[in-house]
């Protein structure tokens, strides 16, 4: 399995990297690894509905 940094990650889903490193802290990206000092994310993983957004409200 092929992993991301919090760097490449936030460039895909175009949002900043402390933005990725809360989504991980919190638990909201699926199979986020913490490995010393860095989180790294699985390839492929789905950027998570973002619960300030009407989406996620209809989600629910």
């Amino acid at each position: 399995m092929e992993y991301m940094t919090t760097q490449e990650v936030a460039e895909k889903w175009g949002i900043k990297i402390r933005r990725v490193q809360a989504l991980c802290e919190h638990g909201k990206i699926q199979n986020a690894k913490r490995l010393g000092h860095i989180w790294v994310i699985p390839e492929g993983t789905p950027k998570p509905i973002d619960g300030r957004t009407k989406a996620a409200k209809i989600k629910r």
